[in-house]
């Protein structure tokens, strides 16, 4: 709460929302008058007397609500000398006898205002977090969309080799028909080059059938663009389906 002197017939209050809730008051409770209510209008009094010598005596005190940000008001209260000349946009902050609740408590006639006023607040702060709430939600829902619309193009590749073709052939039959993806045989040197694609297994399988691989050649990263060098210039021996070939052997 923050107390500042206009004029020897101004004060001018910054109350929050946190000022409301750090003095456990319902935003009600500034409609109806409440000991609470009472109490913080009361240290706002002392406080401009305190600081500024500002003292309302007996003199009529009006309150304008002003909204300056989403958690904060600005009330700024004036000394009436002549209350027939009220300003119609300013309402009392002090017991009306003619305006009452239904319990027969007295309303502060200016009060209804400033809880509109804050609830209006609460309602902008509270629509902020949903639209933020509510636009994450939306990136999560269309990035799922996307992944879901977007092709799988991702298509591993190995190379393995071996120092002759019985060790191929035996790496083929172990598979146990576990594999049945596009794969390349070629003659290296004195021995067999095998490239093989992860095709329309997923990866976990890939791995599997790699892993089996290893145990009778050597494993080794590819590129596709080295492989499409060896489709046009190496010595190729099966195209396509050499472990499927080779495990009927």
């Amino acid at each position: 709460m923050k107390i500042e002197k206009i004029n020897d017939n101004q004060i001018r209050c910054t109350l929050t929302s946190e000022d409301l809730e750090s003095r456990r008051i319902r935003l009600s409770e500034l409609a109806y008058g409440s000991e609470k209510a009472k109490a913080l209008f009361h240290d706002m009094m002392k406080q401009a007397q305190a600081n500024f010598g500002f003292d309302s005596g007996s003199s009529p005190l009006m309150i304008e609500a002003i909204p300056v940000s989403k958690d904060s008001i600005v009330l700024v209260i004036t000394k009436v000398d002549e209350p027939e000349e009220l300003d119609y946009r300013f309402a009392k902050f002090s017991p009306s006898g003619q305006d009452k609740t239904e319990d027969g408590g007295k309303r502060f006639s200016g009060a209804d205002d400033v809880l509109d006023l804050f609830q209006k607040i609460r309602d902008a702060k509270q629509a902020a977090a949903d639209s933020k709430t509510e636009k994450e939600h939306s990136e999560k829902e269309a990035d799922a969309s996307r992944k879901e619309k977007e092709p799988d193009d991702v298509n591993l590749l190995r190379a393995f080799s071996f120092t002759g073709l019985e060790p191929a052939i035996r790496a083929a039959r172990s598979l146990n028909g576990f594999y049945s993806g596009k794969n390349t045989l070629f003659r290296s040197g004195h021995g067999y080059s095998l490239i093989l694609h992860q095709s329309d297994m997923t990866p976990a399988n890939f791995n599997k059938v790699c892993n089996i691989l290893t145990e009778f050649g050597t494993g080794s990263p590819i590129s596709a663009a080295l492989e499409a060098h060896m489709l046009e210039h190496g010595d190729v021996m099966i195209a396509g389906d050499a472990l499927q070939t080779l495990a009927g052997l």
